[in-house]
């Protein structure tokens, strides 16, 4: 006899961590090319932005660190390695290329951190665990895109760095529901919470009341 997949998952997996007292909001590629429907990466994920920039007004209101990824090559996309190898489309992001650019809506203030990347993980080959543990922060709040790939890749590497995953459904996108759902899944049974926008929302109020 099969059994349920949920409870199957919770005999083993599903333990919540809970936010922790110190976050920051991190919003992973959000790029022109997930909304331009000329581009291959077109993802129909408009209404992932905009939960994305209503977490990023509450962040900002208090007081707590908004960072942003993107994804650049240089122009021979030496840096690209493997990744971009096996990739049909990480040619819009090589340095210049209007898909790399913020979708409208989207505007880093000057003092707000941007981590260019080359692979899925925002942790990967950059500065981001050095400067969440110099800020003391103990809580990465993830949203952007794709939520099976640098969402995910993210996701992984916060936990095994030592920070909090919370994962704000409302705010990850991907390009099939299939892929999306079943990473969400995963990444709440094994690595970090998946939350509501609202739930983040009232954390985020509760941080800058204090």
């Amino acid at each position: 006899m099969s059994e349920d997949l949920t409870a199957n998952y919770k005999r083993a997996f599903g333990k919540r961590i809970g936010f922790g007292k110190s976050p920051a909001l991190l919003m992973i590629d959000f790029v022109e090319a997930y909304f331009d429907q000329s581009c291959a990466l077109y993802a129909g994920v408009e209404d992932t932005l905009a939960s994305a920039l209503r977490l990023q007004a509450v962040a900002r209101g208090a007081g707590v660190p908004v960072i942003y990824t993107n994804v650049v090559y240089n122009k021979s996309a030496l840096n690209g390695g493997r990744f971009y190898q096996k990739s049909m489309t990480l040619h819009n992001f090589i340095e210049g290329s209007p898909m790399g650019a913020w979708p409208k809506g989207l505007v880093p203030t000057d003092d707000e951190l941007v981590i260019s990347k080359q692979y899925p993980s925002a942790f990967f080959g950059t500065s981001l665990a050095s400067t969440l543990t110099t800020l003391g922060i103990d809580t990465l709040i993830h949203t952007g895109v794709s939520t099976s790939g640098c969402v995910r890749a993210t996701c992984v590497d916060c936990c095994s760095y030592g920070f909090i995953p919370i994962i704000v459904r409302d705010a990850v996108g991907d390009r099939h529901a299939a892929p999306h759902e079943a990473n969400l899944f995963d990444m709440d049974a094994k690595y970090g919470d998946v939350v509501s926008e609202a739930e983040t929302i009232t954390y985020l109020k509760t941080i800058g009341a204090h």
